[in-house]
């Protein structure tokens, strides 16, 4: 899967918050996510991360 800085991503499952829509805000072996509702940020592995996301809303640069 190919990820980018600022992708828009919707996980299968909802934070918390009520939130489901994350900014991608770190790539490397893991990946860093914000929630876009409460801003709170998460690292997670990248096949973690894979395996999560629901579709992309926007892709970043």
């Amino acid at each position: 899967m190919e990820i980018r800085l600022d992708d828009k991503v919707r996980l299968r499952k909802k934070h918390p918050c009520g939130g489901d829509e994350w900014q991608v805000v770190r790539l490397g072996a893991d990946i860093g996510i914000q929630c876009l509702k409460c801003q709170r940020r998460v690292l997670l592995e990248r096949a973690v991360f894979e395996r999560r996301v629901k579709e992309f809303i926007t892709r970043g640069r």
